[in-house]
């Protein structure tokens, strides 16, 4: 039987039309979706040959030497090159320490340089690359760690991470290291205008300009005689001049002068693998086109202060990432340039912990804890405190942190009622830390605390109970660890860095130990409470005084009245010192210092050379003196505090706080 052939129905034309527009619209929705940034780019490249690793996104080219790890060119958007390339290859980007072993004489500066690549990932998105060297006891004179250099570039990135784990095994030789970093020598012929922060930006001496130049009481710093640009002639330039906090050191870098105007930036996303906590001064970038990455130094802590390895102790940490930024403006304007690099450091800041590195010892957030609390002071009354740092750092002793390097530290500034919140901690035994600007003394909590991944420890209520005998009778400055309240003088006119004329930092200027002299001729400073003002009448340094080529110790007074002595009392003298160098203060009181000794001595203290070196602040130090109310009289007193060492201009002390206290009263 013949099967009828049947016809599909037809749909009427306004549902065809309908579902012609449907698909349509489902098309173009498609389409409508932005590509991202990454998307739009090009893939990142992977070039290896015997001698050299190019990494290149389209952005940003990296060339590596293969297997040393060390950087010869970073080109930038047409740029073949903004690294000084009249510099060997080996000095124009590289890691490098300062180390040592204790059991010979001598340091060594090692630029680190590998025997082996590893290509970690390699894909559209990112390559990181791995440049290894392994340590063992036929290496004997080389350094005894294991190290691990990584370079990162990302899919549409206008820069390159890096980072590098440092690994000394159990039983390896006892090991110091004086200082880690990475350090950049630009194109000198670009790269003429310095960028720190919003406030310290300038065009720069060039290397030659230092070398023609008239070197002062150190080599660092010199009188810039024959610059190449006439503007600068006169001025003084030291690398010291451009240090800055740790809290305040997280993107600075080079403008190129001519356009296309390049910025290159070192950005610090994060701050745990630096040593010293929050207020560890450290270099940031200087002349001779120099930019630096510091994770620790000596500098403002003195030459005990690094990684000390002992009796074949295993340790191993993670530097980095870094982020090193390359940007530019379509107008060429070096503001718009500065402005864009402090924005990307904000997004770098956000996103720390990075999720990318591919490392297994840096752990991303998921793998991280956090601590929450409340701290609050108890100075005669319990109060919030406000401003305060508040830090995890390694177990030790009260303070300790500031002269840690070995460790990893994480710190917060509480919030006006005194709350902290402290995320992305690495997992492992701390002490919880905090000092307070405006009180005394250093907090640590009694007991350890524990950071495990995906927890968080919460603390609850701390107090911090700053040392106190009895009310305050008298003080000079405020306590926040700086001298930078007291008397600072005008440079020398001949030995001026223009920048820092009507600066807030003053005290960056050269050659100002020598201004007190300039000051006392004579006679020694003398303060009287209640009459005298810190702020004019406290010179920032207790330094030497400049007699006939010779510098000898200096005394200064504290003189105040004393009404209803309590003879059978003793009262407290607190000195609070933000740094000191290789100096001793002696405290007499009244006329004890016609005869016999001190009341009190710090003994010789302190290298952290702050005074030399522009500081303000180096290591902080607290001491406490006893004085005997039948040492006082009613009246007219004076404490006698005596710089005891002489023979050089850098010895004193930078004073943070002064005050005397009653005897302690019966309600306390």
């Amino acid at each position: 039987m013949q099967r009828m052939a049947r016809s599909l129905p037809v749909p009427p034309w306004p549902l065809i039309i309908l579902c012609f527009f449907f698909l349509l619209a489902k098309i173009h929705a498609v389409r409508l979706v932005p590509l991202s940034n990454q998307e739009k780019s090009p893939p990142v490249k992977l070039h290896v040959t015997d001698t050299h690793v190019e990494i290149d996104n389209g952005i940003v080219r990296l060339t590596l030497m293969n297997p040393a790890g060390l950087i010869t060119s970073l080109g930038y958007k047409g740029v073949s090159n903004i690294l000084e390339y009249r510099n060997r290859e080996g000095r124009r980007g590289y890691w490098d320490i300062v180390w040592s072993r204790p059991d010979r004489n001598g340091s060594h500066f090692d630029t680190l340089q590998c025997t082996s690549l590893r290509v970690i990932a390699e894909s559209d998105d990112q390559v990181e690359v791995s440049f290894t060297k392994t340590w063992h006891r036929s290496l004997d004179r080389e350094v005894p760690l294991n190290i691990d250099k990584r370079y990162i570039l990302l899919r549409g990135s206008s820069g390159f991470y890096s980072y590098a784990i440092f690994e000394h095994m159990e039983g390896w030789p006892d090991l110091n290291i004086d200082e880690a970093r990475i350090a950049f020598k630009l194109h000198q012929d670009m790269f003429h205008y310095m960028v720190i922060s919003d406030n310290k930006q300038r065009i720069m001496p060039s290397e030659r300009d230092r070398k023609v130049g008239d070197k002062l009481d150190y080599k660092e710093a010199v009188l810039i005689t024959h610059p190449s640009n006439p503007r600068l002639r006169g001025e003084v330039d030291d690398k010291y001049q451009y240090s800055c906090d740790n809290k305040d050191n997280h993107v600075h870098g080079w403008i190129s002068s001519d356009n296309p105007r390049i910025g290159f930036w070192v950005v610090m996303p994060g701050d745990e693998f630096r040593g010293g906590g929050p207020i560890k001064q450290d270099l940031t970038s200087h002349a001779g086109t120099t930019s630096l990455a510091t994770f620790f130094s000596a500098h403002y802590a003195g030459i005990n202060y690094g990684v000390r390895l002992r009796n074949g102790e295993r340790w191993k940490k993670v530097f980095g990432p870094v982020f090193m930024y390359l940007n530019s403006d379509p107008n060429n304007n070096p503001t718009a340039i500065w402005e864009d690099a402090k924005r990307q450091t904000a997004q770098e800041t956000k996103k720390w912990p990075y999720d990318f590195p591919l490392s297994q010892d840096f752990p991303d957030a998921n793998q991280r804890g956090a601590i929450t609390g409340r701290l609050l002071v108890h100075d005669r009354a319990t109060a919030a405190a406000k401003s305060a740092y508040v830090g995890l750092a390694p177990p030790g002793n009260v303070g300790s942190w500031q002269e840690d390097a070995k460790g990893y530290q994480f710190w917060i500034k509480t919030d006006e009622r005194g709350y902290f919140s402290i995320r992305g901690v690495r997992e492992g035994t701390y002490n919880l830390y905090a000092w307070v600007p405006g009180v005394i003394g250093d907090y640590k909590h009694q007991a350890d605390i524990t950071i495990r991944a995906g927890n968080e420890v919460g603390m609850g209520d701390v107090v911090y109970s700053p040392p106190r005998n009895g009310p305050t009778l008298w003080e000079i400055g405020i306590p926040d660890r700086t001298a930078a309240e007291f008397y600072i003088p005008d440079p020398n006119p001949n030995l001026v860095n223009k920048l820092f004329i009507n600066h807030t930092e003053k005290y960056r200027q050269y050659g100002l130990w020598n201004r007190y002299t300039d000051l006392y001729p004579h006679h020694d400073l003398v303060y009287t409470v209640g009459v005298s003002d810190y702020r004019r009448d406290w010179f920032f340094a207790h330094v030497n005084r400049h007699v006939q080529k010779e510098y000898v110790p200096t005394t200064w007074q504290i003189v105040f009245n004393a009404r209803n002595v309590m003879r059978r009392g003793s009262y407290t003298l607190r000195l609070a010192l933000a740094s000191s160098s290789f100096a001793e203060i002696e405290v007499w009181i009244n006329n004890q210092i016609n005869g016999r000794g001190p009341q009190f001595s710090t003994g010789r203290i302190g290298r952290d050379n702050a005074i030399a070196r522009h500081g303000i602040h180096g290591l902080y130090r607290l001491y406490s003196v006893s004085i005997w109310g039948s040492e006082l009289v009613e009246g007219r007193n004076t404490i006698y505090l005596r710089q005891a060492r002489g023979a050089n201009p850098f010895t004193g002390v930078l004073y943070d706080y002064i005050r005397l206290e009653a005897p302690p009263q019966p309600h306390n």
